[in-house]
């Protein structure tokens, strides 16, 4: 049945309700009824019942109160939930723990200021899933004291959770720049950040094998490298009570120095690597040998200069071929600066340059590349000549793509391949300082004034990134990741260059996954999570009645990514 509007030439048009019917090529009807004294609203709905059709379209059942990005917040509450970080921050709920992960939240969906969270706060589902409310900055800020005050409980839950009896310690100092003047932790030191007249805090990072970050300690910005070690052996024997570990840093870190005081502490291994005038001497001793890697690309030495020590000496053929070509690169680059200089004071015989002006136009330009230790200058009144020194090159370039690893382990605890991939894996405490300063979690600048709100500010970004290094794990699938990299990490060849696994080969190449989904880099999948949205509805037939929640459906993508955070596997060590 359906109606139909018949026209009038001299009245108004008529209504029936009619049946039709095929009798065979012929299309038969009759009407049932005359619906033209009908109201319309009666007619429109009677007609929707024939179509099937609702009898009150959602436009005018409904009105949409406000619609907020809530799929990435879903997500991200999902793998706290997961991973147990809320319980591990503090075991009861209370505000103070809600806000510290709203914080967290807020800091991967969109890095900002305490007072910009606030306002951000109730821009996307994030303060209702956690009951929040109104929040103003001095919350935010109290929240950060209490959860500073609960840093060694956390510190020592995340050491039981991933670090055992003989485990290895990953430890890593960087810094960041600071905005003003008035915190007294922050000094003018060695930047890392490449911001010139901008003073420094450093901090330095304590992970396990894989990369998870379980501690974090700030120091002055003028505090050096390896002072900050005895810190972290008195933090994994007496903290943690742990008996027995392997720290492995870089020999920057774990100096000479360094070494001979971890050696009064019976238990604490060490993984480390020696420096470039270490190499030399050996080198010059005969000790190490480019023959020694004839057949293989490491070779374990032994020398009285280190004794009770392992050294694995490696070498690498494409790093000592790009180590030369830069090295040509920046004395080329230096040469074309002092030729710059020379054909100055060859121009000027009127008024020649004094030896004293000569020397402050060499003296900027000479290092600006660190390779002025490879010239010599000649300087006098009107006159300035240069010529590289040979013999220095030399001995650098016999230098080039060596390199000896270091270690206290035995070579029934630990082969020699697998003690330089060990050393290796400090490329897994670069990726925190990568992350933590990047856009995905922008820990710089920092502007907090007092000492402790500093602290807890690195130490909110640090469980930020441990939040964030689970999420990476569990949408490995959906990014731009190699999958099979922690495997490959302990098979592959520990000197020869890393090569990507064919499966995120075949993901660089088609941009998709196996199941034919988009890949995304992990920023981008973030955002594209948050398009999945929440609306509030009310009914306009009763203003009075309570509000309807509903949320769009998600998209394949979308659907896939909380699928993978939902499944995702809780592990331990």
């Amino acid at each position: 049945m359906y109606i139909e509007t018949v026209p009038n030439r001299k009245s108004r048009p008529a209504i029936l309700l009619r049946e039709g019917w095929r009798e065979g090529k012929k299309v038969c009807k009759r009407t049932i009824a005359n619906l033209t004294d009908w109201p319309a609203h009666k007619i429109e709905r009677l007609r929707r019942v024939l179509k099937d059709e609702p009898l009150v379209s959602p436009g005018e059942a409904f009105t949409i109160e406000r619609s907020l990005p809530h799929g990435h917040v879903e997500a991200i509450l999902m793998m706290i939930k997961r991973i147990g970080l809320d319980r591990l921050i503090s075991a009861k709920r209370t505000r103070e723990r809600d806000l510290v992960l709203a914080m967290m939240v807020e800091r991967l969906i969109c890095p900002c200021s305490k007072l910009a969270a606030t306002r951000l706060l109730h821009t996307t589902t994030l303060a209702d899933e956690l009951a929040l409310g109104d929040v103003d900055e001095d919350e935010l800020y109290a929240a950060m004291d209490w959860l500073l005050a609960r840093q060694s409980r956390i510190e020592k839950k995340l050491a039981a959770q991933h670090l055992a009896e003989g485990a290895q310690v990953l430890y890593d100092v960087s810094s960041s720049y600071y905005e003003g003047h008035t915190c007294p932790l922050v000094t003018f030191g060695h930047s890392r950040d490449g911001k010139r007249g901008k003073p420094i805090l450093v901090y330095g990072v304590m992970t396990d094998r894989l990369g998870r970050p379980i501690a974090v300690e700030v120091y002055p910005g003028n505090t050096g490298d390896p002072s900050t070690v005895s810190d972290q052996v008195n933090k994994l024997k007496q903290r943690f009570g742990l008996e027995r570990v392997v720290l492995v840093g870089d020999r920057g870190m774990l100096t000479q120095t360094q070494i001979d005081n971890l050696k009064a502490h019976p238990g604490i291994g060490w993984i480390s690597a020696l420096r470039t005038e270490k190499i030399r001497q050996l080198v010059e001793e005969q000790t190490v040998q480019l023959s020694l890697f004839d057949e293989h690309n490491l070779a374990e030495i032994h020398s009285e200069a280190f004794p009770d020590e392992r050294l694995i000496a490696c070498f690498n053929p494409l790093l000592a071929e790009k180590r030369r070509c830069k090295r040509e690169d920046l004395l080329t680059a230096t040469e074309q600066a002092l030729e710059k200089i020379q054909a100055q004071v060859q121009r000027r015989t009127k008024t020649p340059l004094s030896a004293a002006q000569i020397g402050e136009k060499v003296g900027k330009v000479i290092n600006r590349h660190k390779v002025g230790k490879h010239f010599q200058t000649s300087i006098a009144d009107g006159q300035f000549s240069y010529q590289r020194c040979g013999e220095a090159i030399e001995q650098e370039a016999a230098l080039d793509g060596l390199y000896i690893v270091r270690t206290s382990e035995s070579a029934q605890a630990l082969s020699a391949e697998d003690t330089v991939r060990s050393y290796k894996n400090l490329a897994q405490v670069e990726r925190v300082f990568r992350t933590l300063k990047g856009v995905d979690l922008a820990i710089r600048p920092i502007y907090h004034r007092a000492d402790d709100r500093v602290r807890a500010h690195i130490f909110l970004c640090l469980l930020t990134y441990y939040l964030e290094w689970h999420l990476r794990q569990a949408l490995a699938a959906l990014l731009f990741h190699d999958e099979a990299l922690p495997v490959d990490r302990q098979q592959r060849d520990p000197v020869a260059p890393a090569e990507p696994s064919e499966s995120v080969k075949r993901k660089k190449t088609k941009r998709r996954a196996d199941d034919g989904l988009p890949i995304q880099s992990f920023t981008t999948l973030i955002t594209e999570l948050g398009t999945l949205s929440r609306h509030r509805c009310q009914l306009k037939a009763d203003p009075d009645a309570p509000t309807i929640v509903q949320d769009t459906e998600p998209t394949p993508l979308q659907a896939r990514a909380l699928e993978l955070v939902r499944l995702f596997p809780v592990t331990g060590n």
